[in-house]
């Protein structure tokens, strides 16, 4: 029997919040099945994806329940306990309680706080960010030299950061050109590690 099988609910379940869609705007109609064939092509298999959902839903509570406003404009991407945090947020306070509670989470490994203090943004940034966001998901997609689901990407005014795991350093790169060759991007930092990467075996 295939001992992924336990695990499957949970990963259809992850699928369902988003956490492996292409989009978190598009309608998502996932089965168990195909849930459980997509995180095993990643390079951090079922189970890290598992485990990397339980880590993102659990944080995702504690900054509800902490302050709702935290909530919707941090933006948060977790791969095999290393957990990016981005976004605008109008109160200094929000980015230091955003990175103190993601750490109170069992199995996190590191948190990069990338998120910025700015009480400006507007729904044209907004709109903007998810263009390029999907523009690059799209190029990556396409590319047949590049793993596209081996990777996570947010964008935040105009800044992309990219998270996940490459496969080689030369496939790292192109995901990076495929970024700064979008049209208003300002900026492209990127969070991703080779799969040789040292911090993969660490406990």
């Amino acid at each position: 029997m295939n001992s992924f099988a336990p695990l499957l609910p949970l990963v259809a379940a992850a699928a369902l919040l988003g956490g492996l869609s292409v989009s978190g705007c598009a309608p998502v109609a996932i089965t168990a099945g195909t849930a459980a064939a997509s995180a095993a092509t990643e390079e951090r298999g079922v189970e890290g994806v598992v485990s990397d959902t339980a880590i993102r839903t659990e944080i995702n509570a504690l900054w509800l329940g902490h302050d709702v406003d935290m909530f919707v404009t941090v933006q948060l991407e977790v791969v095999e306990g290393r957990v990016l945090l981005a976004g605008k947020v109008a109160k200094p306070e929000h980015r230091v309680d955003a990175v103190r509670l993601a750490w109170t989470v069992d199995g996190v490994k590191e948190v990069i706080n990338e998120i910025q203090v700015d009480r400006t943004r507007t729904i044209d940034e907004y709109s903007r960010d998810g263009w390029i966001t999907a523009q690059l998901r799209a190029k990556i997609l396409l590319d047949r030299e590049i793993a596209s689901i081996n990777y996570s990407i947010d964008c935040v005014g105009r800044i992309v950061y990219l998270m996940g795991i490459a496969r080689n350093e030369a496939e790292h790169e192109r995901v990076k050109a495929h970024a700064r060759d979008i049209p208003y991007v300002k900026r492209v930092i990127s969070h991703a590690i080779l799969k040789d990467d040292e911090r993969r075996r660490k406990g």
